[in-house]
């Protein structure tokens, strides 16, 4: 019996491996794949007529600016990447560091390093001031109300951010002064967390181009090729008091312990789950008696559409059954927010979600 638990122990730490080197081959391979589907629309460009070139000269000279940026932000993607081998505490994969790229990359992989990109924007530059009021505002500003700094101490306060991505909420409660972990599954979140939090010791050191893998609805050209700065803050600003950590895992895993957390804050991270019901059980479950969960987000279920993927995607008003099966109190709640996520705000075409906020209190019984 013992023989089995280590094979698969064995087999779990190999699946652990393959998964890291796959994510990691994308960082590696951006900007060959980036310079690939640029070459691709320029090669189609020169089979236009010669006319048809000629009054679309500023376009030409437009895919050599994306070149330029795409090589920009490759230079921040080495970056992010140049010390991950080493970035787990329990785990060393400087044997599974390559410094070539092999071509393989999953279409969706690829997506998700572009889209990294903007999520930068919307945690770490000012460009992503106005998301983050929406967000992140209606949950610091209920934190600060249901944990006053006259009636407690907030680095006695215990507040777990899961599905934390880029870290940002979770510094700004730390910033607060409250004890605050970050929670992420994502090695694509967990391996620009990690450079931002630990290696971004200033404001503004980066520039990228978040816009250029966007092709379609720009007013202008300038509009997709313009940069963005992060972070907008010195993520190393925080009170020397103040316990401040991430936690990298399967947040169903990795929290197990009965009435640990005074407040749990779920933003856009409710609709990651197979299965719903074991996040609000497991949230219930970890809050100490009296605690809050306090939620903002949409419910766009991450794996209603894959294939290979089983899921539940309930409505609102059946989420909200679940909630209350479990004695919840619910305290406040709000329908039809208006939060954009990682939009570009000088795009034709805007994407709004209206999201759901509510506050619950885990009764005493």
């Amino acid at each position: 019996m013992a023989g089995a638990v280590c094979r698969d122990v064995v087999e779990e730490e190999n699946e652990d491996r393959k998964h890291f080197k796959r994510i990691l081959n994308a960082f590696r391979c951006y900007r060959i794949n980036s310079l690939q589907r640029l070459y691709k629309t320029s090669l189609y460009f020169e089979t236009l007529p010669v006319a048809h070139q000629y009054v679309l000269k500023s376009y030409k000279q437009h895919l050599d600016k994306i070149r330029k940026c795409i090589d920009q932000n490759n230079e921040v993607i080495k970056l992010i990447i140049n010390d991950v081998a080493h970035m787990f505490e329990n785990t060393d994969h400087t044997a599974d560091v390559k410094t070539s790229c092999d071509a393989n990359v999953k279409f969706s992989d690829m997506d998700k390093v572009q889209s990294l990109l903007r999520q930068f924007v919307r945690e770490w530059s000012k460009e992503g001031e106005q998301e983050r009021e929406a967000c992140f505002k209606p949950i610091l500003d209920e934190l600060t109300y249901r944990f006053s700094k006259d009636q407690c101490n907030p680095q006695e306060i215990q507040v777990l951010v899961p599905g934390a991505g880029l870290g940002r909420l979770a510094y700004e409660i730390a910033r607060h002064g409250y004890t605050c972990q970050g929670n992420e599954f994502s090695l694509f979140m967990l391996f620009a967390s990690n450079y931002i939090l630990n290696k971004c010791k200033g404001i503004n050191l980066h520039c990228i181009h978040p816009w250029i893998h966007q092709s379609c609805n720009h007013f202008s050209s300038s509009d997709q090729t313009r940069p963005a700065y992060f972070p907008d803050v010195n993520p190393s600003d925080i009170p020397s008091q103040v316990d401040f950590s991430m936690a990298a895992g399967d947040f169903l895993q990795v929290y197990t312990e009965p009435g640990t957390w005074d407040c749990i804050v779920t933003c856009f991270f409710l609709d990651t789950a197979n299965n719903i019901v074991s996040y609000i059980e497991t949230i219930y479950h970890i809050l100490r008696k009296g605690g809050y969960w306090i939620n903002l987000g949409p419910l766009l279920y991450h794996y209603a559409d894959l294939p290979d993927e089983n899921s539940i995607e309930p409505s609102y008003e059946d989420v909200k059954k679940v909630i209350l099966s479990y004695n919840f109190d619910i305290l406040k709640e709000q329908t039809g927010l208006k939060t954009p996520y990682t939009q570009n705000p000088r795009s034709m075409m805007f994407h709004e979600y209206r999201s759901v906020f509510f506050v619950c209190r885990k009764t005493e019984s």
